[in-house]
């Protein structure tokens, strides 16, 4: 009989996490450009918005 096919998995240690390495870098470098290439908004509608979620963090919630 033949040994079976060696896995990823059994691979040595330092091939191993170069590989997750890798990846990891990869991964990261996809989001940052993705993230720099999307168009950004011009109005600044959501600085507004979180600057009022600030101004009245804390404060009890107003009753009709």
């Amino acid at each position: 009989m033949t040994a079976m096919m060696p896995t990823f998995h059994s691979a040595d240690r330092p091939t191993h996490r170069r590989v997750m390495v890798m990846g990891l870098l990869f991964c990261a470098a996809f989001i940052a450009i993705s993230f720099w290439l999307r168009p950004q908004p011009e109005s600044g509608h959501v600085l507004v918005k979180a600057d009022r979620l600030v101004r009245t963090a804390g404060e009890p919630h107003k009753s009709n």
